[in-house]
């Protein structure tokens, strides 16, 4: 009964890991879209989603089965339960890349960033896939300790967001309103692209150990 449960479990951690990687691509592409104004991979990224909505619904299905069938308890059903989370963590992630790719969309033929602020959101969209990729890993491996250094690695999303809005706020700037919406939103979509990552990790800490990164690191 053990094994099948630990068996099962790794399952639900692979088939996690696998969607959370689909959805690091999934913000590459609505990341290209958007610098170039590429029509063609904005639109790509929108019916591309519904494979990865299917995926999300797998893994799912997975967590329901392995608490039917293996009476979790304890430590156990935390597991589960992060399980579930972790499932709407990766499907917030999906959705904010499927924004930026609707964004383009909208735009296009123009692109939707002024010169000014492209340099930023090349860094934010490398920033983020690194960060999908790395919760991938710390999903298949539950290494906490890796779960922990994710958790820092937003920090440099988090000065770029900060930067943007410096850029924006500069009298200097002639894009006028709407042009400055779609900055924010934009600069907001990835800013919360990382945050998730950093959800994910913190669940993958708390699905290790049972604790919080904080307490770990009060224990430590």
């Amino acid at each position: 009964m053990r094994d099948a449960y630990q068996e099962q479990m790794a399952a639900l951690n692979s088939v996690l890991g696998q969607i959370v990687e689909q959805v690091g691509e999934e913000m590459a592409l609505a990341t290209r879209a958007l610098l170039e104004a590429d029509l063609e991979l904005a639109e790509r990224v929108i019916s591309d989603h519904d494979p990865i909505a299917d995926k999300s619904a797998e893994a799912e299905d997975l967590a329901f089965e392995l608490m039917a069938l293996q009476a979790p308890v304890a430590g156990d059903l935390r597991s589960i339960v992060s399980g579930f989370q972790l499932v709407s963590e990766i499907d917030r992630m999906g959705a904010l890349a499927l924004h930026v790719a609707k964004v383009a969309r909208r735009r296009h033929p123009a692109k939707a960033l002024p010169d000014e602020v492209t340099g930023f959101f090349e860094e934010m969209g490398r920033l983020a896939v690194e960060l999908a990729h790395s919760a991938h890993r710390v999903l298949e491996s539950q290494n906490y300790q890796d779960a922990l250094a994710l958790m820092e690695d937003d920090d440099a999303m988090d000065d770029l967001h900060r930067h943007l809005f410096t850029v924006m706020m500069d009298r200097d700037w002639t894009h006028g309103v709407a042009a400055a919406v779609d900055v924010t939103l934009l600069g907001r979509y990835y800013e919360r692209y990382a945050d998730h990552a950093v959800l994910i990790a913190r669940r993958v800490v708390f699905q290790a150990t049972g604790k919080t990164p904080e307490q770990l690191i009060e224990a430590s």
